[in-house]
């Protein structure tokens, strides 16, 4: 007796119901991690992390809504990876402190990465640029305020307008950097 060939969507029904949803949604999921990742890189990854933790779960698993449960999953990925590298951050930052060496009145310091320093680099070249192309006055409040450590009194003062104009350039200056550095 022959087995009749089963097509993909039997398979998927044989497969359980989250990995079906899973297959079927896998691009949303893409672009859902993608859009809170800001790179397709590391939003392919999660999800193929996603669909290795999917597969290691009971086929007959009682799943009430999986494409919620999956639109869950993924979200919880992006957190779990978001803290991992915060972590990693701080854990590197420490090391830095850790690493400094005193030798008399000589400080040496172990240097960060190339990588780092070039990326560091350019991420200023990319402010200065930002900052540079800030209107006049928003751009010395910001200068006065962030760069140079001054209060804003003090910038108000130095700039002759309100503090409060001086809280409003900055908060629109710092808005419009972020989204340029972002972009």
């Amino acid at each position: 007796m022959a087995l009749a060939s089963s097509g993909p969507s039997e398979r998927r029904a044989a497969a359980g119901p989250l990995l079906a949803a899973f297959l079927e949604k896998r691009g949303s999921l893409v672009l859902f991690v993608a859009a809170r990742m800001r790179s397709m890189a590391a939003a392919e990854d999660l999800v193929q992390d996603l669909y290795l933790k999917i597969a290691a779960m009971p086929a007959d698993a009682a799943v009430q809504s999986p494409t919620a449960l999956l639109y869950r999953m993924a979200a919880n990925l992006v957190v779990d990876h978001v803290r991992s590298d915060q972590r990693a951050s701080r854990r590197n930052a420490q090391w830095r402190v850790d690493t400094r060496v005193t030798l008399g009145s000589l400080d040496l310091v172990s240097e960060p990465a190339a990588d780092e320093q070039l990326m560091e680099k350019d991420r200023a070249r990319l402010l200065a640029e930002a900052v540079a192309d800030l209107p006049p006055q928003m751009g010395r409040a910001f200068r006065l305020h962030k760069l140079e450590g001054r209060s804003q009194a003090q910038t108000a003062e130095a700039m002759g307008v309100s503090q409060k104009m001086v809280e409003q350039h900055i908060a629109v200056a710092i808005r419009r950097l972020a989204e340029r550095l972002r972009s």
